[in-house]
């Protein structure tokens, strides 16, 4: 009676699965994204976020977020803290002004990604989402997922202690010492499992080398197994008073790019994974409102409990390949991250870092998993057009200066402004959308006011 119930609630026989295909594409989704549950809670550390609260946000989260997209859209897409959105959060939105951050306290961070998800829940019902995504011009959009990918394996080979600070600006660390040897190590493993297609390479590159540096004693057995951590430090703890004494034009520009990103990442995997599951239905998704619904509740959801956004994950696709069809395996996934609670002492392990220097941390566990989902981002460079250079340059300068500026925002800045003054300068002024011309003038007043 309960499998009758739970086909017919999610249409399993429907869509020619069954519950053990349901079962195995869940745990392989889970096992694929679980990565997330090491790296979040390191990433936003670094902003003075308490590490063990932000693990337990970002499974809470996620939970509930699967939860939703399971039992409203009933797809096999999980939905976590998203890669590129924890490093604008970090280094972008909270990052000290004089590195090119906004100076944002963690606090005024979470109540504008909650502004941000309550904007995105709201344009549910106007149905203003898909316009918004399709006035963006498709080179730009695949620059800054490109440039945030670049952003992100930059954190990574600099947590290796690959790419070092120097007074002359970025260069070259000494790669021959256990530290980078560690990262190494476990980029290579990593990179030997993706080829070999392994869902969970990410995961199990990440356990070899936490195996490796526990042999050598760079990192001390604490346990795998705790009570888990308190959510209390994170939960609730919005600042609206601090960010309205800011100026206004910043908190619509950090708004609309937190926006942005998310309603990217969010259509961008929607249509992959649903592509992959064979559930798009005349070249569209049925139900998927439904699932940027899913996305944006997980975002303010995430907000309250002490995260960056949520969105959903592209290493769906690995659960859709192993059997998934249907929200049952969400729920699966789910049912996973929640087991993930108990491993504190674990995820300590791997994502707290060696200390190197008094006060000084490198990161080599999870430096491999930075640098090879930098490295997956690129494939987003074949979609953009080279040849207009009304197209490709805004591009470049979009792809380029995020890394090189280690601010997202200013990425997209410059690539808003450069398209617009390039369509209007070859008399081409019709092909820019005017929401770009209308961010391209806030963003020029934005970098006056920050420069």
């Amino acid at each position: 009676m309960n499998k009758l119930f739970l086909d017919r609630l999610f249409k399993i026989s429907e869509r020619n699965s069954t519950i053990s295909r349901e079962i195995i594409g869940g745990a392989t989704t889970f096992f694929a994204l679980s990565y997330i549950i090491f790296v979040q809670p390191a990433v936003l550390s670094n902003c003075g976020m308490d590490f063990g609260a932000v693990m337990t946000a970002t499974i809470l989260s996620s939970v509930f977020a699967c939860v939703v997209m399971a039992f409203t859209a009933n797809y096999p897409i999980a939905l976590a803290p998203g890669m590129g959105h924890n490093f604008f959060f970090t280094f972008t939105l909270c990052g000290a002004v004089a590195t090119g951050g906004f100076g944002f306290s963690w606090q005024q961070g979470l109540t504008a990604v909650l502004i941000s998800g309550s904007i995105f829940l709201l344009l549910a019902k106007f149905g203003f989402r898909s316009a918004i995504l399709n006035s963006v011009p498709e080179g730009i959009q695949q620059a800054i997922s490109a440039g945030i990918g670049l952003f992100i394996a930059l954190i990574g080979f600099k947590y290796a202690n690959i790419i070092v600070v120097s007074p002359t600006g970025l260069s070259l660390g000494k790669v021959f010492n256990p530290i980078t040897g560690f990262a190494v190590f476990g980029l290579i493993i990593t990179i030997a499992l993706h080829a070999l297609k392994v869902p969970a390479a990410i995961l199990f590159g990440m356990l070899a080398t936490l195996v490796l540096t526990l042999i050598t004693g760079y990192v001390h057995y604490e346990g795998v197994i705790s009570v888990p951590p308190s959510i209390s430090p994170t939960f609730f703890k919005f600042d609206f008073s601090g960010l309205f004494h800011r100026h206004i034009l910043e908190i619509i520009n950090i708004v609309f790019v937190l926006f942005f990103l998310d309603l990217f990442d969010t259509i961008g995997t929607l249509i992959g994974v649903s592509t992959r599951a064979g559930l798009m239905k005349n070249g569209k998704l049925p139900k998927a409102e439904a699932a940027l619904t899913a996305d944006a509740a997980g975002t303010a959801a995430g907000a309250m409990l002490g995260t960056s956004t949520v969105t959903c994950y592209i290493e769906s696709a690995a659960g859709v390949d192993s059997g998934a069809r249907t929200g049952f395996a969400n729920l699966v996934t789910a049912a996973l991250m929640l087991c993930a609670l108990f491993f504190l002492p674990l995820t300590k392990m791997i994502g707290g870092g060696i200390e190197i220097a008094p006060k000084i941390l490198a990161y080599p566990i999870i430096a491999p998993a930075l640098i090879l989902v930098g490295a997956s981002m690129m494939q987003s460079l074949v979609n953009i057009n080279w040849k207009d250079p009304t197209e490709g340059i805004p591009a470049f300068l979009t792809l380029a200066i995020i890394p090189y500026s280690f601010s997202i925002s200013n990425g997209i800045a410059f690539g808003f402004i450069s398209y617009s003054l390039a369509k209007i300068l070859t008399g081409r002024w019709r092909e820019c959308p005017w929401l770009v011309y209308l961010f391209a003038v806030l963003f020029m007043i934005q970098l006056y006011i920050n420069h």
